[in-house]
């Protein structure tokens, strides 16, 4: 009677055990779920535009680059107003322009030589024979010249067309007069000839401005000099083109100089 007692109780126990289990593993808590994954958006986001890059500004042109009063400068500014200083200065460094027909075969400073080689040479190239017929004067010379058109001319029409002594562009060797062998040799007509029209559009690529333009007689005091054309280097050069300015002492703010100081009349 005693076995069946036992298997009854080993029969309930076991119930009781997998009951237990059943509920323990029904209380015990679900895995974690995955984290949803956004959906990715259908427009995408816009990309911002880069700021435009800033064109850097052009250095303005230096007008203090070189004196306008010591002699030995490209940008020195003779007029009657300004005379050389001293009045007898001559250049060191005089040389003969090579390869070009020099009329009186006189020198020029170093750099504005190489320049009118270069100049004549392009008014070559372009179809225009073009000569030197007169470059480097020093003051004795002057005196002579100047003393010569005075006698022949009187003192006033000489003060049109000729520096007086120490005033002369010709004394710092910076200077050039030029012609095409017609019949405009040192005449106001020269400008109106194919090599003179030539001459004085390209003459700022190779650093000469013509010194004495047409309308500007009040500001340089000397009549149009077609053929005339003043060593100031490219860089002065271009910039009197590019912005029209047609004479060194507008260009330098410098007072016009129609005439000589009392002193010197």
């Amino acid at each position: 009677m005693s076995r069946p007692r036992f298997r009854s109780s080993f029969v309930l126990a076991c119930g009781l055990a997998v009951t237990l289990v059943g509920r323990l593993a029904a209380c015990a808590p679900e895995p974690d779920a995955p984290a949803p994954t956004p959906a990715a958006s259908a427009t995408p986001a816009p990309t911002p535009e880069a700021a435009p890059t800033p064109t850097p500004a052009e250095p303005e042109f230096d007008r203090a680059a070189h004196s306008l009063d010591d002699p030995a400068s490209i940008w020195v500014v003779s007029n009657k107003l300004r005379p050389l200083s001293p009045a007898d200065w001559a250049p060191s460094d005089l040389d003969m322009p090579v390869d070009v027909e020099n009329e009186f075969a006189q020198p020029l400073r170093e750099p504005a030589a190489r320049a009118a080689e270069a100049l004549i040479g392009a008014a070559a190239e372009a179809g225009h024979t073009v000569r030197i017929i007169s470059a480097y004067r020093d003051y004795a010379t002057q005196v002579s010249l100047y003393g010569r058109y005075v006698e022949r001319d009187g003192q006033d029409a000489a003060d049109t067309y000729s520096a007086r002594p120490g005033h002369s562009e010709h004394q710092t060797g910076l200077v050039i007069d030029l012609d095409d062998f017609g019949d405009c040799y040192l005449s106001a007509c020269f400008g109106e000839t194919p090599a003179g029209a030539w001459l004085g559009e390209h003459a700022a690529a190779h650093g000469f401005v013509v010194r004495y333009p047409a309308g500007k007689e009040t500001v340089t005091g000397f009549t149009p000099e077609p053929w005339h054309f003043r060593y100031v280097g490219p860089e002065l050069a271009q910039e009197m083109q590019r912005t029209g300015v047609a004479t060194l002492e507008e260009f330098f703010g410098l007072p016009a100089a129609p005439g000589y100081a009392a002193a010197e009349g």
